[in-house]
């Protein structure tokens, strides 16, 4: 990677294809996280525009997130890579953070919200729990796919498709075979976007008209 270049460097989006944004609270203890994050970063490495990596966690450790910085990066990309562990079922709170700031009404979503129409979200997650453990009989008590509906509904509420996730289950215990596997699919499909053979089968976004009168009316601007 050249010298003016890192993953949270602004200009390493710009006009970027594809946006990856990695959201790890301590990525400096991961194993798995990093070596994905190694696999996105040497898709940008040797001036190659086409790929852009941004750490969340070092971009905003005070929580500010820059949200014309991160929607001009997103206004640039036909592919959004969301990847993070799961926490709770769900995103890491700065991931959170990003998608209730950056994700604003009138924006990317509502009336004059089309910003992200025709986009792709992919999720790139992590468990710590074992795929069994994602079982009616196991622990976590559901299959995984169970916990997609608020990542699902956000892409649709966006106007954007959202691909069949690409998830490492037990990342734990993994063996560095197994992890050199994943983290090889992970770039290749980062390589080969759009011409995915899943594609074939992912449906067109579903639509989601939100109306005018689903926020208040600001009428302090208004005359006396």
């Amino acid at each position: 990677m050249a010298d003016n270049e890192s993953p949270t460097s602004a200009d390493t989006a710009q006009g970027a294809e594809i946006l990856v944004l990695v959201a790890h609270p301590e990525l400096e203890q991961s194993r798995a996280n990093r070596r994905l994050l190694d696999a996105a970063l040497a898709q940008q490495q040797g001036g190659n525009r086409r790929v852009a990596v941004r750490d969340l966690y070092a971009l905003y450790p005070d929580y500010l997130v820059d949200v014309d910085a991160e929607q001009a990066a997103l206004a640039a990309a036909q592919l959004v890579v969301w990847q993070h562990p799961i926490r709770w079922y769900g995103m890491p709170p700065l991931m959170k953070l990003w998608c209730d700031d950056v994700l604003a009404f009138g924006w990317a979503y509502g009336p004059g919200g089309g910003a992200l129409r025709n986009k792709d979200v992919w999720l790139v997650a992590s468990t710590g729990g074992a795929e069994d453990s994602y079982r009616p009989e196991g622990y976590n008590r559901y299959f995984f796919d169970a916990f997609l509906p608020p990542y699902e509904q956000t892409a649709a509420l966006c106007g954007m498709r959202f691909l069949p996730p690409l998830v490492l289950h037990g990342a734990h215990r993994v063996s560095d075979g197994e992890l050199a596997e994943h983290a090889q699919s992970y770039a290749t499909h980062l390589a080969t976007y759009p011409n995915w053979p899943e594609m074939e089968f992912v449906e067109d976004c579903v639509e989601c008209r939100v109306p005018e009168t689903a926020r208040p009316v600001d009428r302090s601007m208004e005359p006396a």
